[in-house]
């Protein structure tokens, strides 16, 4: 959790400053450091920290600031160690970096300031390679080897971290969801059957018994409030197969009357949480949104990243950007490629026929075509999901470290990790999402009301 805090705090401050952490009780980080002026200005307090370590870079270009960063830690008795970054996988990538990094910062090749590129040497090495270049000085490598061996993080996967629901004192989540969940039973069934009485005290045992109380609590809390504000809305997918959630309202279809299977959305077998989508009008969704951050705590929700990757179209664009192609002559290629993977773009034409007019063989092209074929699946930006929301039950940063969504200046604030990782550590997503055909639904039936009338 310290981890995500100082990450999140470097992400969303700016004037986080890394010599702060210092003052603060870090003894179980290490802090490795290769920044000169930073070592100098922060010495004394330094010298007090056991586990912090001056970090040395072997590369030719690096040679001059390697050795006067072991000299500082010979000086000052600082402990060093070893350090090889690694940006790419393979020497020959460099190049791949110098178009990504001409990508990111809107320029070209030719123009790039190549004080933004990394050294060519920051490769994945071997560890043959690392003992040769580090074969003069073996301590820096043990200190690595100790660093590695007591770097201990337990992220705990499988184990759930719930919100907690917030009940009358007289009762508890499972007894307050049981409650409620037969007052809905007895008003959309009438007469109340044994067959729906037995089915819903099924279902409640089993979702108790994975400790899924809170979490239908939640989501019956967020959908009685849109119902309150008169916000339509209606939960779809495998939820429509559990008679507890059409109960508490988050669907509509009877799941007795159309036999539909409780086990479908939820059994015993089943280890990852349930998944209840809650459609609302696409004009009125950020209300209930933030009906959430309100109710649970901006500290302990927030909206879940989703990391936007390059694909055909877009590799083909940024990377012929990159070569210095203008706007013109690439829409004339790229309106024929395919929303498809970036993979082997030179067989597009062979795979799809919109693209069979397509002719890569020639330069700069058929170059452009190689290059961004490598940027398949590459990471482009982190973005939002579309309505996927994490609430936790202490602060979101003693699970997850956040940060702001692409554009700072909304103040969008996401978790660092997209909803498969979000799920892996045990967080609960619930999706909220937004449904332009409810929005016309609401707008027709407040036309016919208005119309009625006059």
């Amino acid at each position: 959790s310290q981890l995500c805090k100082i990450i999140t705090t470097r992400k969303l401050k700016d004037d986080f400053r890394v010599i702060d952490l210092l003052r603060e009780d870090v003894s179980n980080l290490f802090l490795i450091c290769s920044s000169l002026k930073l070592l100098i200005e922060a010495v004394d307090l330094i010298k007090k920290f056991p586990n912090f370590y001056v970090e040395l870079i072997f590369t030719e270009n690096q040679k001059k600031k390697t050795r006067e960063l072991y000299q500082f830690a010979l000086d000052n008795k600082i402990k060093f160690v070893a350090s090889q970054p690694v940006y790419f996988e393979t020497k020959e990538d460099h190049f791949l970096h110098k178009v990504v990094s001409a990508i990111r910062e809107n320029s070209t090749i030719e123009n790039i300031d190549e004080s933004l590129l990394v050294d060519e040497e920051f490769y994945f090495h071997s560890p043959k390679e690392i003992k040769k270049i580090w074969s003069k000085l073996p301590e820096a490598l043990e200190n690595l080897e100790y660093i590695a061996e007591n770097c201990n993080v337990d992220l705990k996967f499988g184990e759930y971290k719930f919100p907690v629901y917030p009940v009358p004192k007289e009762e508890n989540a499972y007894s307050y969801l049981w409650k409620l969940a037969f007052e809905g039973l007895k008003s959309r069934y009438k007469p109340l059957t044994q067959i729906a009485i037995d089915r819903l005290k099924y279902e409640l045992e089993v979702i108790e018994e994975l400790g899924f109380s809170n979490y239908f609590l939640i989501v019956w809390d967020i959908v009685r409030e849109a119902e309150r504000r008169k916000i339509i809305t209606i939960g779809r997918g495998s939820a429509a197969d559990s008679l507890v959630s059409h109960c508490l309202g988050f669907t509509q279809v009877d799941p007795i009357k159309h036999n539909l299977y409780f086990e479908r959305f939820l059994n015993k077998g089943r280890k990852n949480p349930p998944d209840v989508d809650l459609d609302f009008s696409w004009k009125e969704r950020d209300e209930i949104i933030k009906y959430v951050f309100d109710k649970y705590g901006y500290e302990k929700v927030a909206m879940i990243s989703t990391t936007v990757t390059f694909r055909a179209r877009s590799a083909f664009r940024e990377t012929a950007k990159a070569f210095g192609i203008t706007n013109e002559e690439i829409s004339k290629y790229s309106k024929f490629i395919p929303w498809t993977s970036a993979k082997n773009l030179d067989k597009l034409p062979e795979k799809f026929p919109e693209a069979r007019s397509l002719d890569f063989s020639k330069e700069p092209w058929n170059r452009i075509v190689k290059v961004a074929s490598r940027l398949s699946g590459f990471p482009r930006h982190l973005s939002i999901h579309p309505g996927g929301i994490v609430i936790t039950p202490k602060p979101m940063t003693n699970y997850v470290a956040l940060e702001y969504a692409k554009n700072k200046g909304l103040g969008l604030i996401i978790t660092q990790p997209d909803m498969y990782p979000i799920e892996d550590v045990g967080l609960i997503k619930i999706d909220l999402l937004s449904q332009r055909s409810l929005g016309v639904l609401r707008d027709t039936m407040n036309a016919i009301n208005d119309k009625n009338r006059l």
